[in-house]
This record gives C-alpha cells, structure tokens and sequence, in this order.
C-alpha cells in the first residue's frame, strides 16, 4: 500500500501568541522570543543571558512572516513570494516548505 504524503502546500499556517516580531528600520522583520519559563528565569540569574532573544529575517523570510494570517493557505504566500521574488525565490515550494517545517519546530507557527 502506498504511503500518503503530507501536501503542505494545503495547510493554512497562523503565528503563535507567545512570539512577538516587530519591523526594523530596513523594512524587515524581527521575531522577538521572550524567555519567561522557570529555567530561563534561573538560566538568566546564574549566566546572566538576556530575557529574550531576537530572529532577524532576510526580505524573502520577512515576506513569508508578513503574508502569514491564519487565513492564507501555503500555496496562496507561494503566489505572493513567486509575484515578489520571480525567479530569484526558485525552487520555490521546496524552500517555502522547509521554511514554513522550521518555523514550526521552533514554535513560531502552527499550522490550523
């Protein structure tokens, strides 16, 4: 019997609550991520780290972020980055894809 893949390209993908992100003066985005567990809290007294780190995305990765509304599909910001970046975003779905697979391992997505 045939394994069923995933089609990723169908799911519709929504920022989490517990990140926050913000525009840099170039017009990019920063995704800001607040250390507010327990650990972190005794992490930071004992190592003196900060209360929260920052992501800085490229242009392409800052316009994927933007487009995420809970209500766009995959495909849809494929469309949107394929208008924007053309041939410069090639190959496209596999790059959209993994992006889109790590943004969510690390939490800042989730897919409804």
């Amino acid at each position: 019997m045939a394994k069923k893949t995933e089609n990723y390209l169908d799911y519709i993908p929504s920022k989490s609550e517990k990140v926050d992100w913000r525009k840099t003066d170039e017009g990019l985005t920063q995704i800001i991520i607040y250390r507010n567990s327990l650990l972190d809290k005794i992490v930071r007294k004992l190592f003196f780290t900060p209360d929260k780190y920052i992501v800085d995305l490229d242009c392409l990765g800052s316009l994927v972020w933007d487009s995420i509304d809970g209500k766009k599909s995959v495909y849809e910001i494929s469309k949107i980055v394929k208008d924007e970046f053309g041939e410069d975003a090639e190959p496209l779905y596999e790059r959209l894809i993994e992006y889109m697979i790590i943004l969510k391992n690390n939490k800042f997505i989730k897919f409804i």
